[in-house]
């Protein structure tokens, strides 16, 4: 019998992800003493989104528009296999080049650092980057790599049990992040 979700709360409405957003897109400007030689890559699906908030948000403040590329980590899972027989694959773009990049990768959540471990290893196939830095809407604990976020816009301790839901737009036709309990 497969699990199902139930609703369980509210975490972040549409204001506090785009204040978050902000927050993170200055946290990047600052830390890497402005945008010169950075690139965002988006991790397909829902990182592809918060990418392109972050371009907007970072072009607003610094005037400059930052390279944006998607990424697809599909056949760079380790535990493609028991996901899927016909995993669905989303296309690739980086259109700059990887080698010596400053490189900032982009996801929704980040529970046990696989995904970003899987998006490290697709990116350094194409090229060796000179800097890669993560930046999570949520970063909910739980892993089981050594890899940790240097942009978070909110931690969320869960439950193994529990299943943090970010939604954008374009895929969910809102914008918020919400915990599901699985039943």
């Amino acid at each position: 019998m497969a699990a199902t979700l139930e609703f369980k709360a509210d975490i972040m409405d549409k204001s506090a992800m785009e204040r978050a957003l902000r927050r993170i897109a200055h946290e990047i400007i600052e830390n890497n003493r402005g945008v010169e030689g950075l690139t965002l890559v988006g991790i397909q699906r829902r990182g592809v989104t918060l990418a392109k908030m972050l371009q907007e948000m970072i072009e607003q403040v610094e005037g400059v528009k930052l390279p944006l590329g998607v990424l697809d980590i599909t056949f760079y899972r380790d535990d493609l296999s028991i996901l899927s027989e016909h995993p669905v694959v989303n296309a690739t773009d980086l259109p700059f080049q990887v080698q010596d990049a400053k490189i900032i990768m982009v996801d929704d959540v980040l529970f046990t650092g696989r995904t970003a471990r899987a998006a490290m290893d697709a990116i350094c196939d194409m090229g060796r980057p000179s800097l890669i830095q993560l930046a999570v809407m949520v970063d909910r604990g739980h892993r089981e790599l050594p890899i940790r976020a240097d942009y978070v816009g909110k931690n969320l301790p869960t439950s193994k049990s529990e299943l943090v839901g970010v939604h954008v737009p374009e895929f969910d036709g809102d914008m918020s992040v919400v915990l599901y309990e699985r039943k």
